[in-house]
């Protein structure tokens, strides 16, 4: 049950807590039994699997512990804090490096009135909202779409791997972000958009760039130029009116920058999501579509770096999925598939010797409600690689091979969970 924290002076907060119209202490603590087994295979029948069974938290709704409050300033207006952190409740440790806590899910102040909510801090990402909300699995456990695992979401098996792109840190949520809700009064109609600070340095005259040029000629792999990487810039609108919920979005994350070699590497994501409750049965559907693309300071630059285009990898994600209520229960289910482009070398991809990776999956699962806050779930999970796709449903890496078993590609992996989710 949520508590409105009137003796919040005992969690050394009085302070905070006098000032508000409100203020509620919440968390979801969640527990699971999870299994996972990823096999490879050679070209000669050899195979390898890897497999683990572990006690975790988060395979149903994340684990987490927050602090929430609003004030009520008059006139229409409100503001209001959020602070939520992570928890690992199978091992008592929180989210941050060395196991405490942090406030790293959501931390946001905002102002809200009339004219809609502006939000400042680290919060969720416009682009992310679609893979989670209409995702039957919600983005957790070994049910997650195939979209959320392609964009870096869970490892190993993310599009890192994947010729070129590079894990996103702000496809779930962004630090530094100033965001700005519409209002909730337009008729069905609602919209986020987001902004992002990279917060990194800048100079001018750009030569002064760390490491320098004279270090940049002599070792141009080396790292310390992304100057640009970090921001982000997106929006979210939609229509929910009864049972039907539409909503696309669009987003670009700068993931990587060179100042000497004049190149901005940019992840650019398009989603868009529907669901329909017809009662019996609720229908989700979903599209994504990322595109890794370098912006060039010079055409000279472009084609050397990029020549007739081709190297731009990218990944096309859908799925589609159900859940029927069935009594105090629900019936989940789905089927995601990702299919990945230019993310071969350049000859492969000019002459057609390399198909493109890509994988499906296929999810399947039930919760039990033992009342509105407890509940009880199942699920099992498969996901089918094929050209050297590598996703997974968690777990341990593929093993990739050695002297003894040759070169190993990434066939399927397959995992469960059995738990028990409590929220308060």
């Amino acid at each position: 049950m949520k508590k409105s924290l009137v003796a919040l002076a005992a969690l050394a907060v009085a302070g905070i807590a006098s000032a508000q119209s409100s203020v509620t202490l919440f968390g979801v603590v969640d527990a699971t039994i999870s299994s996972f087994s990823n096999k490879t295979e050679g070209l000669l029948g050899q195979s390898v699997t890897t497999s683990q069974t572990v006690l975790r938290s988060g395979g149903y709704n994340s684990s987490r512990l927050g602090f929430r409050g609003t004030e009520d300033l008059g006139g229409g207006l409100a503001a209001s804090f959020w602070l939520e952190g992570a928890l690992n409740n199978d091992d008592g440790t929180g989210a941050a490096t060395g196991g405490g806590q942090n406030w790293q899910r959501r931390s946001t102040v905002s102002l809200a009135g009339g004219f809609g909510e502006l939000r400042l801090g680290r919060d969720y990402t416009p682009t992310y909202w679609n893979d989670s909300v209409f995702d039957p699995f919600g983005t957790n456990g070994v049910g997650t779409n195939l979209i959320s695992t392609a964009n870096g979401y869970n490892n190993p098996g993310s599009i890192i791997s994947q010729g070129g792109f590079t894990q996103n840190t702000t496809y779930q949520r962004a630090s530094n972000s100033i965001g700005y809700f519409l209002p909730p009064n337009l008729g069905g109609f609602y919209g986020q958009f987001m902004y992002a600070f990279n917060e990194k340095t800048s100079y001018d005259p750009g030569t002064l760039t760390p490491p320098g040029a004279t270090a940049f000629i002599a070792n141009p792999t080396q790292a310390g130029r992304n100057e640009r990487a970090g921001r982000y810039i997106g929006g979210r609108v939609g229509y929910a009116n009864g049972p039907l919920d539409v909503a696309l979005a669009y987003a670009q994350s700068t993931i990587a920058s060179n100042y000497f070699a004049g190149t901005t590497n940019n992840l650019d994501t398009f989603n868009l999501g529907a669901s329909y409750d017809f009662g019996v049965v609720k229908l989700f559907g979903e599209y994504s579509k990322a595109d890794l693309k370098q912006d060039t300071s010079s055409n000279f630059v472009a084609g050397a770096t990029n020549p007739f285009g081709f190297r731009e990898p990218g990944a096309d994600g859908w799925l589609i999925g159900a859940t029927v209520p069935v009594g105090p229960g629900l019936i989940r289910v789905s089927y995601s598939a990702v299919d990945y482009k230019n993310t071969g070398a350049f000859i492969n991809q000019l002459f057609g010797f390399q198909p493109d990776p890509k994988a499906d999956k296929f999810a399947l699962g039930y919760v039990h409600n033992l009342s509105k806050r407890t509940a009880l779930y199942a699920t099992v999970a498969r996901v089918s690689n094929k050209n050297g796709a590598d996703l997974t449903v968690g777990g341990p890496a593929f093993f990739a091979g050695n002297a003894a078993t040759g070169v190993l590609t990434p066939k399927n992996s397959t995992g469960y969970d059995f738990g028990i989710r409590h929220s308060f």
